[in-house]
């Protein structure tokens, strides 16, 4: 039973008809259990009413996924989590690098790289085969928001501008790669359209299909130490500016707990929700 009457409002304040089964894919992706799942889509179908708003149902769905296990509500809140990276984007910079040493990259944050005509800072360098990738991160702190034609435009200028003096410079000894534009919210038709042309690539919540920011972080177990429902907002705050991004991180260096005073019991809690989240595995 789809409830396709019902028209709920998005972040962006656009309407579309409610989907129970978008709701069922987006709570399967959890790792949930079949039983828990149908409990929740039949308490959040009993629940809705015309006009509720995405973030009600998002809301909803997250109190019900934690009463069942803090890190099921963990990764259900991904994409929250992402926005908690904010106000500014640095924090996502160095998530995005992390992203990449993990994959097997050598990086470097804020490097300041010369053009033919002017230098540029740019936010991700990544080396790998003797190759070399520049990557520029757009971070949206709120939802809503989505990269237009005018981000890879702008990005492309600077990419064509480093690559001129790269390519002419004896002392790269590495190929220059293609460039790199990520978002953590969606790019528009004409931003994919025009990225794909002019040959930039473009990495976004959900694009590449089954490949996007969501996919990568799910597969290679890459969660932000936002997506923890058990530390505070001030203990999130502390950990990002120690440039603490990833739960595994937190996983592998315990000083920081101990730095802000946890106690032994909430420290073990603490750490059991984001070794079942990571699914991190003691040698």
């Amino acid at each position: 039973m789809e409830n396709q009457d019902i028209d709920i409002v998005k972040s962006s304040g656009k309407k579309v008809k409610f989907s129970l089964h978008k709701l069922s894919k987006s709570l399967k992706r959890t790792g949930a259990d079949e039983d828990t799942i149908n409990k929740i889509l039949d308490k959040v179908r009993d629940e809705l009413y015309q006009g509720i708003s995405t973030k009600e149902i998002y809301n909803r769905a997250f109190v019900l996924l934690k009463k069942k296990n803090s890190y099921l509500a963990s990764k259900y809140k991904l994409k929250k989590a992402i926005y908690e990276l904010g106000p500014t984007g640095f924090p996502f910079e160095y998530f995005i690098s992390a992203v990449l040493k993990n994959s097997g990259y050598i990086t470097e944050v804020g490097k300041i790289l010369q053009g033919k005509c002017v230098s540029h800072e740019v936010d991700v360098i990544a080396h790998k085969n003797n190759e070399t990738t520049v990557i520029e991160c757009k971070f949206h702190s709120q939802q809503g928001y989505n990269c237009n034609v005018k981000v890879p435009l702008y990005i492309n200028s600077r990419y064509q501008d480093i690559k001129t003096h790269w390519d002419t410079n004896k002392k790269n000894n590495t190929i220059l790669k293609p460039g790199w534009v990520v978002t953590n919210t969606r790019f528009t038709e004409d931003a994919i359209k025009f990225g794909n042309c002019i040959g930039l690539y473009l990495l976004s919540w959900d694009y590449p299909e089954n490949d996007g920011l969501k996919d990568r972080i799910d597969r290679l177990g890459l969660y932000p130490i936002t997506t923890s429902t058990l530390l505070t907002n001030r203990e999130k705050q502390f950990l990002l500016s120690r440039e603490i991004v990833l739960c595994r991180d937190l996983i592998g260096d315990v000083f920081f707990l101990d730095h802000l005073g946890i106690s032994e019991s909430r420290k073990k809690r603490i750490l059991e929700e984001l070794e079942q989240l990571c699914n991190y595995k003691k040698y």
